[in-house]
């Protein structure tokens, strides 16, 4: 992505700071590298991938933004987050987050034309390029574990491991169900809930998990809820957290929040624990996810959007499901009934839901 950045724009020079002949590069190197790129390359941008590798790497960005050149870092480590970007480059730095294919995307790289068996296949395989290209799903099982030890582990100084590994698993095999932190604390029988919290919050900085609070008017149930738990991919999820049936109710409704995640809209859930629920409440809509809607659970799933629109009024009401496509009249409300891939392929785009 980084090459084809700088393809698209003036033009530039992309390095790689995992390169073994660049191991080791610190503040002393960087008069060198600099003379050299200035020589090699006197113009356009440079990229910088993996700039984690290099230490104090942001004394090199500012000396090159301080040269009038442009630069695009990038990096995969939990090291390079946005908010600590933001104390090294003040004020001289903008931040993308970059995603697992979505399904248009996945549909791109896949040649395949949207409808629900390539919907199906995107909620099976998931959106990383590595493991889409190869299809073995020891890269994604690999993927989990780097991140846990080299993005985590090594990072932080976890020493318990196990308990760690017990939770990233834990929560991808129970996506979209609420947890709070002293029930993980004993489920899963680590020491403290300030330890789990701790191991919690370095799962949502590696980008393996999002956690996803309740919605309330007010602000202390707000923070005291239960949060629920979204993977980053579904392709990661299947392959490390394997369910014995094909759980495509959980897999849709994964794939919807990172639908929703990705236009930056404020998302909570909403619900009564066991009287009734409603998976997304944004600033425009409440959305239920059902894999399919039947007579034994149109009354649950229809009911909870009815109730989430009383605690947050003027949203419009959307009920996403695999194939099903209708209008719904209840209690004077209109409810749009629409299969995902419809939703996420453009024939329904998300911004024209989302945004009304």
């Amino acid at each position: 992505m980084l090459a084809q950045l700088l393809r698209r724009g003036r033009g530039g020079v992309c390095v790689n700071l995992e390169d073994p002949r660049l191991y080791g590069l610190e503040p002393r190197d960087f008069p060198t590298f600099l003379a050299a790129l200035e020589a090699r390359f006197p113009s356009g941008a440079i990229g910088l991938d993996e700039v984690q590798e290099a230490r104090e790497w942001e004394r090199l960005v500012r000396a090159l933004l301080d040269r009038g050149r442009a630069v695009v870092v990038t990096g995969s480590n939990a090291s390079l987050l946005g908010r600590e970007v933001g104390t090294k480059l003040t004020g001289r730095h903008l931040s993308f987050e970059v995603s697992p294919f979505s399904y248009p995307e996945y549909l791109a790289c896949r040649g395949l034309p949207a409808g629900e068996e390539s919907f199906r296949g995107h909620l099976d395989e998931g959106g990383f390029p590595g493991y889409l290209r190869e299809g073995n799903p020891n890269i994604l099982r690999e993927l989990l574990r780097d991140v846990i030890q080299r993005d985590i582990a090594s990072r932080h100084g976890v020493r318990q491991m196990r308990h760690l590994m017990n939770l990233a698993l834990f929560l991808l095999a129970n996506t979209g169900l609420p947890f709070s932190l002293q029930r993980l604390t004993k489920s899963l029988s680590v020491p403290t809930v300030g330890q789990t919290s701790r191991y919690v919050e370095y799962l949502q900085d590696a980008y393996l998990l999002f956690a996803l609070p309740k919605f309330s008017p007010s602000f202390r149930r707000r923070v005291a809820s239960p949060c629920k738990y979204y993977a980053v991919d579904n392709g990661l999820r299947r392959a490390n957290a394997p369910q014995e049936q094909p759980d495509w109710g959980r897999r849709l409704e994964n794939a919807v929040y990172l639908a929703l995640r990705r236009t930056d809209c404020r998302l909570a859930y909403a619900g009564e624990r066991d009287l009734w629920e409603c998976d997304f409440v944004t600033d425009s809509c409440a959305v239920q996810v059902c894999a399919e809607l039947t007579e034994e659970n149109r009354a649950r799933e229809i009911g909870g959007l009815l109730r989430a629109l009383r605690i947050a009024p003027r949203r419009r009401p959307l009920l996403i499901t695999l194939r099903q496509e209708q209008k719904i009249r209840e209690e004077g409300v209109e409810i749009s009934v629409l299969p995902a891939w419809k939703w996420l392929a453009g024939d329904r785009k998300l911004g024209d839901v989302v945004n009304l």
